[in-house]
């Protein structure tokens, strides 16, 4: 269905199986934040940990998506807004803390890396499946669907990481996996934030053309 000015209307969240399938999607995102967390300290690696604040970023911002559900496409449009620039800040931190590394370098315990990215990657494919059907709606939606996206190609970026630091016994190649996934992260908040933005400006222009 299109709306006015050509600005095509997407859907907005308020459905009853989509808030069951988002609330699904957070209770897995806040179970593997606290796995990964624990696993990535035990492990020694940046990848994991990288991965755990994506599970936790991603169980807040969840949240605030259900809470701005039915509300005005402006506040549904400020709440992606401010995802967009957590997950800009998320992807900074990683990047940052990756060069740190970098400097105090060590080797990351490769078999816990593959056995929790496997484990990690399951619950995001999970989550995949739960929100596929809703990938195309606004930016409040799509910014829930590329978070999940992301979560699930930086599982398999993990895993590939395991295999690479068990067949060189080098740290490297979780440090250029943390930093890939940083990039996907600034790359998926850029699209979050044009969104946003073009969804507020439309909001603004349909409430100046409002009668009074």
């Amino acid at each position: 269905m299109a709306g006015c000015c050509g600005h095509e209307a997407r859907f907005d969240g308020v459905s009853a199986v989509y808030r069951r399938r988002l609330w699904m999607v957070i209770a897995i995102n806040a179970t593997m934040f606290g796995v990964e967390m624990v696993a990535g300290q035990a492990a020694q690696s940046q990848a994991l940990k990288a991965d755990a604040l994506d599970f936790l970023g991603d169980a807040l911002t969840y949240g605030l998506s259900l809470a701005v559900i039915g509300m005005s496409m402006r506040v549904r449009a400020t709440a992606a807004l401010f995802k967009g620039l957590s997950l800009m800040a998320m992807g900074l931190w990683v990047l940052g803390t990756t060069v740190y590394r970098v400097f105090y370098l060590g080797v990351p315990e490769a078999g816990i890396m593959g056995s929790i990215g496997f484990l990690a990657l399951a619950a995001n494919v999970a989550s995949v499946l739960l929100l596929m059907a809703y990938k195309d709606g606004d930016a409040n939606v799509r910014s829930v669907w590329l978070c999940s996206r992301n979560d699930a190609i930086g599982n398999v970026a993990v895993m590939v990481a395991a295999l690479a630091v068990w067949g060189a016994g080098s740290g490297w190649p979780d440090l250029i996996v943390a930093g890939l996934m940083a990039s996907l992260f600034v790359n998926s908040a850029q699209q979050i934030i044009r969104q946003a933005l073009d969804e507020r400006h439309h909001a603004d222009g349909l409430v100046r053309s409002a009668p009074h």
